[in-house]
């Protein structure tokens, strides 16, 4: 009987998930203080200037945050779809 090594799997792309998860951590990071740095915490100094009769604090709180995570969404794809195509990662 003959036996054959076992063929190792691929080495991961370590390069690649270290800028996935760099990509994640800043994307996360800014969806964090706009959720709750700008709908909590600094609501007061925002509430200061207006969007149209709307104190900015109120905005953020109420719609700013949803228009900035889709915003997010589509910057997480944009830039993963850039990294896929760099380190030749297919679906």
């Amino acid at each position: 009987m003959s036996s054959t090594p076992p063929s190792q799997p691929p080495e991961p792309k370590v390069a690649y998930w270290r800028q996935n998860l760099m990509v994640i951590g800043v994307l996360l990071s800014i969806w964090a203080f706009v959720a709750f740095g700008c709908s909590v915490f600094f609501i007061q100094w925002l509430n200061q200037f207006k969007i149209g009769n709307l104190p900015l604090g109120f905005w953020f709180a109420q719609q700013g945050a949803m228009y900035v995570f889709l915003i997010l969404i589509l910057v997480y794809a944009l830039v993963m779809d850039y990294l896929d195509r760099k380190h030749d990662v297919k679906e």
